[in-house]
């Protein structure tokens, strides 16, 4: 990070290498499209560049890059039209059946169920959702990448997993 601060652009790399896959994951199953997922990523790591010097390390280079990259998200999604469901948005979360193709068919329908109940949450249940549940966050560093009070937070989780249960009951 010092390196990157004093203008390092190999050391700059480094960061984007270690902390880029985790960025646009989020982005993608936040905006559900390839395209912006991979544009909201790359402006978060032009805003990182750019901000480098006012990173004050009150947070985690980590939360600091979920952040830039969700507000990046965001601006993209108030200013672009829904675009359709990516069908295998979600299948890295549950490995696929070895050898029972009805169980493979069975898994997929189930994360299209859920990314579809995904996108019914409200901006901020979804973010949450996906920071806790897919990236392991801790309430504090949600708080911090979405500039809101823990309170907030769990408020969003506790409604998001109340539901996400409702819809995705038959799958129980």
């Amino acid at each position: 990070m010092r390196a990157a601060r004093l203008g390092d652009q190999e050391a700059f790399r480094e960061i984007v290498d270690r902390h880029g896959p985790a960025m646009y994951r989020y982005a993608l199953r936040l905006v559900g499209d390839s395209t912006d997922a991979a544009e909201a990523t790359q402006e978060a790591f032009v805003s990182a560049w750019r901000g480098l010097s006012g990173f004050a390390g009150h947070s985690s280079l980590r939360t600091w890059l979920i952040r830039l990259v969700h507000r990046r998200a965001a601006d993209l999604q108030r200013n672009r039209r829904a675009t359709p469901i990516d069908d295998g948005l979600l299948s890295r979360l549950s490995p696929a059946a070895a050898d029972n193709p009805l169980q493979t068919v069975i898994d997929a329908e189930l994360l299209q169920a859920l990314q579809l109940a995904l996108n019914e949450l409200p901006w901020h249940q979804r973010a949450a959702w996906l920071l806790r549940e897919v990236e392991e966050m801790s309430y504090e560093e949600i708080s911090v990448a979405l500039a809101m009070p823990i309170g907030a937070v769990r408020g969003h989780l506790y409604r998001g997993r109340r539901t996400l249960a409702e819809r995705m009951a038959r799958w129980r």
